[in-house]
């Protein structure tokens, strides 16, 4: 554990069976940089960082005021991908995670979670609002999901039980269509996750997938990492047919 700035970067990565995850394979033979968490200062950061090392991923940890994004993108020279974490208050209050999805989200697969999802609809013009339902903590919900393809929900049932934790969410009347698409939503319409149309692997969920109530959230976890692979490949093809 190393102290820098005004909070702690954590590696960490979690010993799994070499057959358990092609990723955690790139990962011993040392070619890969690791995935950056950016903590906006919420216990559950660690749950989700708990999931990732037991898939064999190895990250770093990051407090939402440690570093600027340009320090980060230094000193990581890109890292292979970002997951922003849950956290108290709203994107306003989430230090770096706003900017990190707007020069970051373009260049590698971003995963926000809770109030991830919400700095990724404000950073592309979305309203972040009081939920019509109030506060929401520790409960469960039926998710319904369409994503025209693979992504987060790819081996879920349609719909899965989720854990929700939040008071505010993504305003629907307001979403910015232009830039982002709904993947999933509760049946009274809230937004459940979303992602970038032009860039796919921008892309966030409203609930935990961390929680104890989110029976699958284990394999979103799983199938985020699995869009860090498949953009390294497409990257590793365009760079063969360029040579």
């Amino acid at each position: 554990m190393a102290t820098k700035g005004n909070g702690l970067a954590i590696r960490c990565s979690v010993a799994v069976p070499k057959a358990a995850s092609s990723f955690g394979d790139s990962r011993r033979k040392g070619t890969k940089s690791p995935v950056v968490v950016i903590d906006n200062y919420d216990s559950f950061t660690y749950n989700l960082c708990q999931y990732m090392g037991e898939l064999g991923c190895e990250f770093e940890v990051y407090r939402n005021d440690e570093l600027t994004v340009e320090e980060l993108k230094r000193y990581r020279k890109n890292p292979r991908g970002v997951l922003i974490s849950p956290g108290p208050g709203a994107p306003k209050d989430s230090g770096i995670s706003l900017q990190t999805v707007l020069e970051l989200g373009p260049i590698v697969p971003l995963f926000g979670v809770c109030m991830g999802l919400q700095c990724i609809g404000e950073a592309f013009g979305g309203k972040i609002v009081r939920s019509p339902l109030g506060v929401m903590h520790g409960k469960s919900s039926l998710v319904y999901y369409d994503e025209k393809g693979k992504g987060l929900f790819t081996g879920l049932p349609n719909p899965f039980k989720a854990g929700r934790y939040h008071s505010l969410v993504i305003d629907r009347d307001t979403f910015p269509i232009d830039e982002l698409e709904i993947t999933a939503w509760t049946e009274d319409g809230l937004i459940m996750a979303a992602r970038h149309k032009k860039h796919k692997y921008l892309q966030g969920v409203q609930f935990h997938p961390e929680s104890i109530i989110t029976a699958e959230g284990k394999i979103i976890v799983q199938n985020f990492l699995k869009t860090i692979e498949e953009n390294e490949e497409s990257n590793q093809r365009t760079c063969v047919a360029l040579r």
